[in-house]
């Protein structure tokens, strides 16, 4: 069974279109359990706020050491993305 660390990381990864397409090994094994997070930033660099928010939030949620997600840049997000931020913090710390 999948933690919530991982649970939170992923709804917000299979479900946001410009997460999406970076569910791979290169950037996320979930086999080896092994989260590519320099990758990842490296790639988000030309993304806007909101798409940024969105990955720096899954970072944060799979562990509270990657410190990026300021919780005031939801004001950014769509009612879609809002949502789907909201439903991953409650996957986390039900």
């Amino acid at each position: 069974m999948m933690d919530r660390r991982w649970a939170s990381m992923l709804h917000l990864f299979k479900n946001n279109g410009r997460l999406s397409p970076l569910l791979t090994t290169r950037y996320v094994d979930i086999d080896k359990r092994i989260v590519h997070i320099r990758k990842l930033r490296e790639v988000s660099k030309p993304w806007s706020q909101s798409e940024k928010f969105m990955l720096n939030l899954a970072l944060h949620l799979f562990n509270e050491s990657n410190k990026l997600a300021n919780l005031s840049d939801m004001d950014y997000l769509d009612s879609y993305n809002l949502n789907l931020a909201i439903e991953a913090i409650r996957i986390r710390f039900k």
